[in-house]
């Protein structure tokens, strides 16, 4: 008997599943003053599956998950609990840190699996495809 359990350095969750309510990209991209509110505050999360978040003092990368399956990276959290019962995992994070929208789409093209980005350009960087 054995069983499955992801270590993350993302805690990618939607609306439903705990990302902020009130942080929208179009408002961010208005107006990115109006989103350090949420900066500082916790909230709670859940995700199917076992997981472990890296634990504070490091950051996981908060990525909101789309209604069409897709990321958009917002910034960085800290992990403050987690539980995993009946393979579920649930707990609390803080939001530490929000990116400009500039540095947001940047992050978002760079960093999210191949065709899993919110935006819809093609990453710039170089990588290692040996």
């Amino acid at each position: 008997m054995g069983s499955l359990i992801e270590i993350n350095d993302t805690l990618k969750i939607s609306k439903e599943r705990g990302f902020p309510s009130g942080l929208n990209l179009d408002n961010h991209v208005i107006n990115p003053e109006s989103s350090r509110i949420f900066v500082g505050k916790e909230f709670e999360f859940w995700n199917n599956g076992e997981r472990l978040y890296n634990r504070p003092p490091s950051r996981v990368f908060l990525v909101e998950e789309m209604k069409d399956g897709k990321w958009l990276y917002w910034g960085n959290a800290i992990i403050i609990s987690q539980t995993i019962i009946g393979g579920k995992t649930r707990g609390a994070y803080q939001l530490v840190k929000l990116y400009q929208p500039d540095f947001q789409k940047r992050m978002t093209i760079e960093e999210s699996p191949a065709g899993k980005s919110y935006f819809d350009d093609k990453p710039e960087s170089f990588l290692n495809t040996t």
